[in-house]
């Protein structure tokens, strides 16, 4: 299981955006970001490169810190 730190959520909405872009992501599954901690994880059903992952939650809007 991966954790990324994300900065700029501040309501429900933005967890749903960012579940959305990362679950796109080819290889990643079983998304779940947390509000309060700032955070999402995830499984890797094939590797998946984090760059992609900082592009995803940057094209939604968000930053990978």
């Amino acid at each position: 299981m991966a954790t990324i730190k994300i900065q700029g959520m501040s309501c429900k909405h933005c967890v749903m955006a960012v579940q959305k872009a990362l679950g796109e992501i080819d290889g990643v599954k079983d998304v779940k970001v947390d509000l309060e901690k700032a955070e999402a994880t995830f499984d890797e059903a094939t590797p998946v490169d984090m760059n992609t992952v900082r592009e995803a939650v940057k094209k939604a809007g968000y930053q990978v810190v």
